[in-house]
């Protein structure tokens, strides 16, 4: 085949490529639209009662979660720790947000780690079982360029009723297992406080919500790899106290 001949063949497989995306991501905007507003409820195993306790109805959900060979404690700090923005494909995400939206970039020095950038840029701690769970919550406009995050209280968010918001609730959650390993968890729920907040989410999260759940996705085995490297590093140094050799 000539370099010409080749030259051709890979435009038309870029092509191709190009147009399968293109409508992939269509039909995914539509059937994201049309599911909006039908959750699928927990089974028993995923099942999240702090959560609940704060948005117990919710218009879109998700659920992640991924085992780590590591105890609990160990997989929730590395959760909290995590550094997303060092990752590549996350700063992409962000990027492309800023571009679909016009957003503003910010150019605020935040704090590392995920739980403290986070908590810094408004979300606020609803609950926490210490070593086990932490929920975190506001309420915001995410279909502005440059969303506020507005902290809500513990005792108010559930009641939290102001018109033009989205009420949003996540947690980042470690299970224990058997053999001193665990089940890392996070989930996200997101309801709109008035009709008019919510023809504009329900568009918003039709869709951006790819790159939110390509997050989630990201962040699971980033977890998982970070959460097994301080546990491997804390056997090393101390082999009886973990009940490794």
């Amino acid at each position: 085949m000539n370099s010409k001949r080749f030259t051709c063949s890979v435009g038309k497989w870029l092509t191709g490529g190009i147009s399968l995306a293109a409508a992939s991501y269509v039909a995914y905007v539509a059937v994201a639209w049309f599911r909006y507003g039908k959750t699928r409820r927990a089974n028993c195993d995923d099942a999240d009662a702090l959560l609940d306790m704060f948005m117990p109805s919710y218009e879109v959900g998700g659920r992640h979660k991924i085992r780590v060979a590591a105890p609990p404690e160990v997989t929730l700090s590395a959760a909290t720790e995590t550094e997303l923005e060092s990752r590549g494909l996350i700063r992409a995400i962000f990027k492309g947000r800023e571009w679909i939206l016009q957003s503003k970039p910010d150019h605020t020095v935040r704090p590392q780690g995920f739980l403290a950038q986070t908590k810094s840029l408004g979300w606020g701690v609803l609950a926490e079982r210490p070593a086990r769970e932490i929920v975190m919550g506001c309420a915001t406009k995410p279909w502005e360029p440059n969303p506020v995050f507005r902290t809500l209280q513990p005792d108010e968010f559930a009641a939290f009723q102001e018109p033009g918001y989205v009420k949003i609730a996540w947690t980042l959650r470690a299970d224990p297992t058997e053999h001193g390993e665990s089940i890392f968890r996070t989930e996200t729920r997101a309801i709109a406080t008035s009709s008019d907040a919510r023809r504009k989410f329900r568009r918003y999260w039709s869709f951006l919500s790819p790159g939110i759940i390509l997050i989630r996705t990201v962040m699971l085995p980033a977890v998982k790899r970070e959460a097994e490297r301080r546990w491997r590093s804390a056997a090393a140094w101390h082999p009886y106290s973990t009940g490794m050799m």
